[in-house]
């Protein structure tokens, strides 16, 4: 007890933990002397884990926990790394990767990430929706949903809409909406105190007290806009019972037509504990998280299902009538980059809406956003400039391999590489290059990363000063 992270946890903190793991206490606070692990989390809608493995310049090792998920040493820096600007994997805790994956996800369906920032569950969502259905991303700060939207376009997801919105509101407009819900919910962080020691330092008896008010009046507004046959999954990042099973226990007799489902076990999960809500026995298929079990922080995850059968699907949306000019300009684009498909789907025109002279692409699903304060509605395709269409970085992004023909790929360990994502330009030699001029795809190992405009054997950089590393 002696070492400096356990010097800063609360005696309130310890004693109520000492109580709740009694045996296992000694265990609990002898991990807080253990280094806190590093991961990061492919996305498996860009490339394979496999082919991922046979790229990454760095040493990873398998998270046996999380299917796609890798830890890395404390002194790499990946964000470094242009396959991370390429959008190919998030950084996240281990622990943190699990709510995620443990909620079934599958292309096409409706899914509503409540407090989504900064978008390490949100960016897992839409990678396995696969740019089919729709990604429904909110956070209640502007500038937290600001950073959350740009963890998404770095993912590349097009079937988006970025809300920064109270969920008492969202309520009106998705009543029993989605197919999938994750809360996240703000909790009192003990998870986390061997991460971030101010968490710690902040801490109070009664802030579980304040934020399990916020957790359940959260808990039934996801509940509302959930379909029938729907899943919610509810997480915190603290180990109080009163943020936990109780506020799942208050949940299941508020909304009975929810009920408690089991999740993928692994070996170093610990069930939830009925003694600690109000003795439900389905409590146990909760499950938590614990630094001393696992290599990972402090965790809980609930998996809840409505009783029901979902209706049909929503229709497709359609952005307005394009003018005959903008069809025009983006399809010369197009045909000088050889655009083949978007995010393995053929290019839709019904689905383009132009505004302000920016050109977006909404999500293929009709649903009522009115009244809504949001950032981004679809994949912001580009700009319309005088005669011509200026591609955006978020485009580029969205783009999977082998998706456009103008392409120049180099390797990840290209010095070129790091210079581009400064904003300089590029000298490229001919047989680099698909055309000898105009727009290129500049690849990472053939995976986009962004636009250039080759003139005379260079590339004029295309990556926007507010991406550049």
């Amino acid at each position: 007890m002696d070492s400096d992270k356990s010097a800063v946890l609360p005696q309130a903190f310890l004693d109520r933990m000492r109580e709740m793991l009694q045996n296992d206490h000694e265990a609990f606070l002898e991990a807080y002397d253990q280094p806190r692990t590093y991961g990061l989390r492919v996305n498996t809608a860009k490339i394979s884990c496999e082919e991922f493995e046979r790229i990454v310049p760095f040493e990873i090792k398998k998270i046996p926990w999380i299917s796609n998920g890798y830890f890395y040493s404390e002194d790499i820096r990946p964000s470094h790394c242009p396959l991370y600007q390429a959008g190919l994997y998030y950084l996240q805790e281990p622990s943190a990767m699990t709510p995620a994956s443990r909620i079934p996800i599958q292309p096409g369906e409706y899914v509503l990430d409540m407090c989504a920032a900064p978008g390490g569950k949100a960016t897992a969502v839409g990678s396995a929706l696969r740019g089919k259905g729709l990604l429904v991303a909110n956070d209640i700060s502007t500038t937290r949903a600001r950073a959350l939207l740009r963890n998404l376009e770095l993912f590349g997801i097009p079937n988006l809409f970025v809300a920064n919105e109270k969920p008492e509101k969202m309520v009106k407009n998705f009543p029993e909406f989605f197919h999938k819900i994750i809360l996240d919910a703000p909790c009192s962080g003990e998870g986390m105190f061997r991460k971030e020691e101010a968490l710690a330092k902040d801490w109070t008896p009664q802030k579980s007290e304040e934020l399990s008010q916020i957790q359940k009046q959260l808990c039934l507004n996801a509940a509302d806009m959930l379909q029938p046959g729907g899943q919610m999954l509810y997480s915190t990042c603290t180990f109080a019972p009163l943020e936990d099973e109780q506020v799942i226990s208050w949940l299941l007799k508020e909304r009975p037509e929810l009920s408690l489902v089991s999740m993928e076990n692994y070996e170093g999960f610990s069930t939830g504990n009925p003694a600690w809500g109000d003795g439900n026995p389905q409590l146990e298929k909760c499950v938590r998280i614990f630094p001393h079990k696992m290599q990972g922080e402090g965790h809980f995850l609930a998996l809840l299902q409505k009783e029901g059968t979902a209706g049909p699907s929503a229709g497709a949306s359609k952005g307005g009538r394009l003018a005959a000019d903008v069809r025009k300009y983006m399809e010369a684009f197009f045909e000088e980059i050889g655009l083949k498909t978007l995010g393995g789907q053929p290019f839709d025109w019904n689905r383009v809406e132009v505004r302000a002279d920016k050109v977006y692409y909404l999500p293929a699903v009709s649903c009522n956003f009115r009244g809504l304060t949001f950032i981004r509605n679809g994949l912001y395709l580009g700009d319309l400039k005088k005669n011509r269409f200026e591609p955006s970085q978020p485009l580029a992004l969205a783009f999977l391999k082998d998706e456009v023909e103008a392409v120049i790929s180099l390797s990840v360990e290209d010095s070129r590489l790091e210079r581009y994502l400064k904003g300089e330009t590029l000298i490229v030699e001919p047989e680099e290059a698909a055309h000898a001029k105009g727009w290129h795809l500049l690849c990472v190992e053939g995976y986009p990363l962004g636009f250039g405009k080759l003139v005379n054997g260079t590339l004029k950089n295309k990556y926007p000063a507010g991406w550049r590393v």
